[in-house]
């Protein structure tokens, strides 16, 4: 397991050894495809494979698209795109070369839909989904034995609300770009503590990997809010 913030982590790890489990913790910012490639070869000097790719880094930024500063977008893009590119190049030649394997890339229901105050976080999302589609065609193209599926949840419990704690200091925050909308803060706390957990979102991830299923979709509502984004395209 991997993380950029080496004590949550350390605490994490902890947590599952605790139980027995073997752990391998290795502090890495999945913005730099060297850090990604490093984790890779360690993961197979420690454990001689990889059965489950789970790309699940995530940081959230809003603001109006015009609005929105190029280092946030760069700040966005690094994690929630390329983390995902990453670690594709660093696992996937792997698993197709030992003959099996299964990729979990994190994208959000936000990958599915659209709506305003979030732009980069919408785009990178749909990225997601689209890579992550495309993925998949080229594997089966291939014959690899290698599944993959996206993961859409609708809010849950984590600390995305929190990305700032992980900012560089080169990229500004929401606060700082637009003060005149710094309650907006306030909103997405609220939204996120009104989520679901984690374990259930893992519960949903463990039956798609099970069953095979692509799209992972935590929440009911999510069918209906594509099913409206693709009436409109139908005009």
């Amino acid at each position: 397991m991997a993380d950029v913030e080496e004590p949550a982590l350390k605490a994490a790890a902890d947590e599952l050894a605790s139980d027995g489990t073997e752990v391998l913790a290795v502090t890495a910012n999945v913005s730099y495809a060297d850090a990604v490639r490093a984790l890779a070869a360690a993961t197979f000097d420690r454990f001689g494979t990889a059965h489950i790719v789970c790309n699940n880094a995530g940081i959230g930024t809003g603001g109006a698209a015009w609005e929105v500063s190029d280092a946030q977008w760069r700040w966005i893009i690094g994690v929630n795109l390329m983390g995902v590119v990453h670690g594709l190049q660093a696992f996937v030649p792997r698993l197709i070369e030992q003959g099996e394997g299964y990729v979990v890339n994190t994208a959000s229901a936000a990958g599915l839909t659209t709506g305003p105050g979030m732009s980069p976080y919408f785009a990178t999302k749909h990225a997601v989904v689209a890579l992550s589609e495309s993925l998949a065609a080229d594997l089966a193209g291939t014959g690899a034995d290698v599944g993959v599926s996206v993961l859409c949840p609708e809010w849950v419990r984590t600390r995305i609300n929190e990305s700032d704690r992980n900012r560089p200091a080169n990229v500004p925050s929401f606060e700082e770009s637009r003060p005149d909308l710094a309650g907006m803060r306030e909103v997405l706390h609220r939204l996120v503590d009104s989520g679901i957990e984690p374990a259930q979102v893992a519960d949903h991830v463990v039956d798609a990997i099970r069953t095979r299923r692509f799209y992972i979709l935590t929440h009911p509502t999510t069918i209906e809010a594509v099913r409206q984004r693709f009436a409109r395209i139908e005009g």
